[in-house]
């Protein structure tokens, strides 16, 4: 990706962060980046085309999980594989966007929200991921399960979902609170909680 792209990427995406996508201008989009209207024409089409394309880069690529990478010999270790995995996630997105954790809030839910309503087809990509993400999860605990590494009345896929739910509400609460630095010890506390009351 060019230097000019990457930079009209950068500096859009932080205005959208202070306004909404109907608020905030061509103007001053092109004021942001330094750059020329016809250079901004050069690399984007028009607005929508750029919102999605930092959709797509922040938000899309940054929440593609590859869960073949993480330990699949415990349910222990794959929790605890995915919860490194976040932390670094969340790393590199402020590392790249110049941003500390104190800066990341509530607004960076609130443009993904945004673009489900101006994108239809964004929804059924979530959707996609969603339900990958269930059959990742459920599939460890099953496994787990069938090693005798807990026993438990709840099924397999409830227990994927109280993962994934908790995780869900972890990071809105702290994204909230502008703590989104606790999310790996917040996400160790509970989950390992949990995982010892599934083995009892």
């Amino acid at each position: 990706m060019s230097e000019s792209r990457e930079i009209i990427l950068k500096k859009a995406f932080n205005l959208f962060l202070q306004k909404s996508f109907r608020d905030v201008t061509m103007k001053e989009i092109v004021n942001a980046t330094g750059l020329s209207k016809g250079a901004f024409y050069h690399y984007f089409e028009s607005k929508e085309q750029l919102y999605y394309e930092i959709i797509d880069k922040y938000y899309l690529e940054s929440l593609v999980t590859d869960f073949k990478k993480f330990s699949n010999d415990s349910l222990w270790n794959f929790y605890h594989d995915y919860i490194d995995f976040i932390s670094k996630a969340i790393s590199n997105f402020l590392k790249e966007l110049n941003k500390s954790h104190s800066e990341m809030n509530i607004d960076f839910i609130t443009i993904m929200f945004e673009a489900l309503r101006i994108f239809p087809g964004f929804r059924d990509r979530l959707i996609k991921m969603q339900s990958d993400e269930l059959k990742a999860w459920t599939k460890i605990v099953k496994a787990a399960r069938k090693n005798g590494e807990f026993s438990s009345p709840m099924t397999n896929e409830q227990i994927a979902r109280f993962f994934i739910y908790t995780n869900d509400g972890i990071a809105l609460r702290l994204l909230l609170e502008g703590n989104i630095e606790k999310t790996k010890s917040e996400m160790l506390k509970l989950w390992d909680n949990f995982y010892t009351e599934l083995k009892d």
